[in-house]
């Protein structure tokens, strides 16, 4: 615990230290994301392991299944000599009555159990980005203009901004809502509420169409947005708009961070195998209207030069029909909290400047609350899905390190071998910068968060579908891919989904049927330099 304690010491400095240069503050704020895979805890791994090995189905193959066995073999008068019989003798010999109804008893029970304890299938049949209009469109100079003309800053704090945004990673065509380019702006309820109606049942226009689903189908529910929560809620507005069926099983989840669209998924996965046979919709989506700070708490202004307006609807299913068509299969979800810690708890807060002014705050332990929670996921999601050979190797390093104390160099197990393609939360290029580095991925494999950041900047939790959206548009994904989508967000919180695709994807058939990158996917890549110290 002391170890710990002074690792996380070590990132504070850092961040202490980035933070007394007043031309530099919170853009450095990630300065050295910590690298988790040098301090992996044994208890993360074992998290992984107890995944994938069902406590409940251990107990009845190593106890229920023998007292079944036994007391059929009391009650039939079962002699085990006719199992020595049967594979020494004559093929053709007949096997008594109490003999075959054991053996049929036995089969039926063990069929039982693997039908009870399989896990229903979840597939993601299609999803929908919304794709605002082109008048929506904001350049980096553009908002650098409209950020001067409003008065709402000093002149510190403008060219604080203005460095911010001309190293961020986002380009000239991101988008922005009605409400914040109005001059002046109109920061009102009305606005927002058309923000999120433009957003939401722009994305579910789009799915529908997709899909050939009609709303009233629809069995469950679920939109989540962080910062904005009107009464009536936003899945009521769905409800309202597609006059969904009575019965429907609606949840909206708030103030729960970028990383709440995976957290979505997972909640949609539950509550289709508790409900067979039906379609479960998922909105992921932030709205900036009633969120953009016009205060100059520096610790509060990186939201304004890097978020947007964007939104993403995924439709998934249980039904096996469905299969054939679908795009990819739910493999495995993996969640991760740390807000016991009260640093993690801390480290992304919405409150009060000391002007009154409400504006969401980045702490100075960011990265390193940040990295301790990706270690955590990663180290439980490994025994999920890397190969034997690289579980072994990780393993025995670790267990020289952890229980023989032996100083020995950690070694890094290779998530290329799990996966083709990753989607990483496109929160900032700093971030993406350090995870790349962390697990050693290419400019290939950061190519979707990227150029999705540049091109439609961070738009929360529907990040990682844009990043898809890149990945079937340049047509890369086969079938049988492995799609990684990892994401983290308040709380503190990092979770993780991984899809496999069930058929190749034709790259002319979503650019031509409502994919976002359709009309500009040739231009991409660009050139993103990477973040400057």
């Amino acid at each position: 615990m002391a170890n710990e304690s002074i690792e996380m010491e070590k990132e504070r400095l850092t961040a202490e230290m980035d933070f007394k240069d007043s031309s530099s503050v919170v853009i450095r704020i990630r300065r050295k994301l910590p690298d988790f895979l040098q301090s992996v805890k044994l208890k993360y791994v074992k998290l992984g392991y107890g995944y994938s090995c069902n406590p409940a189905t251990l107990f009845l193959l190593i106890t229920v299944l023998p007292m079944v066995v036994l007391t059929l073999i009391q009650l039939t008068g079962l002699n085990l000599d006719r199992f020595y019989d049967i594979w020494t003798s004559d093929p053709t010999l007949l096997v008594d009555t109490s003999t075959g109804l054991t053996g049929l008893i036995v089969l039926f029970f063990l069929l039982g159990i693997h039908y009870v304890k399989k896990p229903r299938p979840v597939y993601l049949v299609d999803f929908a980005c919304y794709k605002a209009e082109d008048e929506r469109k904001m350049s980096v100079d553009s908002f650098l203009k409209m950020t001067t003309g409003n008065g709402a800053f000093e002149d510190e704090t403008i060219i604080f901004q203005k460095r911010i945004s001309q190293r961020s990673g986002l380009g000239d065509e991101t988008y922005f809502p009605r409400g914040i380019t109005s001059n002046p702006p109109n920061l009102s309820m009305n606005e927002a509420r058309a923000e999120a109606e433009a957003v939401m049942f722009g994305a579910l226009d789009s799915l529908f169409s997709k899909t050939k689903v009609k709303p009233e189908e629809i069995g469950i529910l679920i939109v989540n947005c962080s910062l904005f929560n009107p009464t009536p809620s936003l899945s009521s507005m769905i409800v309202n708009h597609y006059k969904l069926k009575t019965d429907i099983k609606s949840y909206n989840l708030g103030g729960m961070g970028c990383s709440a669209g995976l957290i979505s998924i997972d909640l949609a996965k539950h509550l289709l195998k508790a409900n067979p046979n039906s379609y479960a919709v998922v909105v992921s989506m932030e709205n900036i209207t009633l969120n953009w700070y016009f205060g100059n708490d520096r610790s509060m202004l990186l939201c304004n030069c890097i978020f947007r307006m964007g939104g993403a609807a995924m439709l998934l299913s249980n039904k096996s029909k469905d299969r054939t068509r679908a795009k990819y299969e739910l493999v495995h979800t993996v969640r991760t909290h740390k807000g016991a810690d009260d640093n993690s708890y801390n480290c992304v807060y919405q409150r009060e400047d000391d002007k009154g002014i409400i504006g969401v705050s980045l702490a100075r332990e960011l990265m390193a609350v940040a990295g301790d929670a990706l270690k955590t996921n990663i180290t439980t999601l490994g025994p999920l899905v890397l190969p034997f050979t690289e579980q072994f190797r990780f393993f025995v390093t670790l267990v020289k390190r952890k229980v023989l104390k032996a100083k020995v160099k950690p070694y890094i197990p290779d998530f290329k071998l799990a996966f083709e393609h990753f989607c990483i939360h496109a929160g900032g290029r700093a971030v993406l910068d350090e995870i790349q580095n962390n697990l050693s991925l290419s400019d290939w494999h950061m190519e979707p968060s990227r150029m999705t950041l540049h091109r439609f900047g961070n738009t929360s939790s529907s990040s990682l579908w844009y990043e898809l959206a890149y990945t079937e548009s340049k047509g890369r994904v086969s079938k049988g891919h492995r799609v990684w989508q990892i994401a983290f967000g308040s709380g503190f919180k990092c979770n993780s989904a991984v899809w496999k695709s069930l058929r190749a994807i034709d790259s002319k058939e979503v650019n031509a049927n409502g994919n976002p990158w359709a009309d500009c996917i040739q231009r991409y890549p660009v050139k993103v330099a990477l973040a400057k110290p």
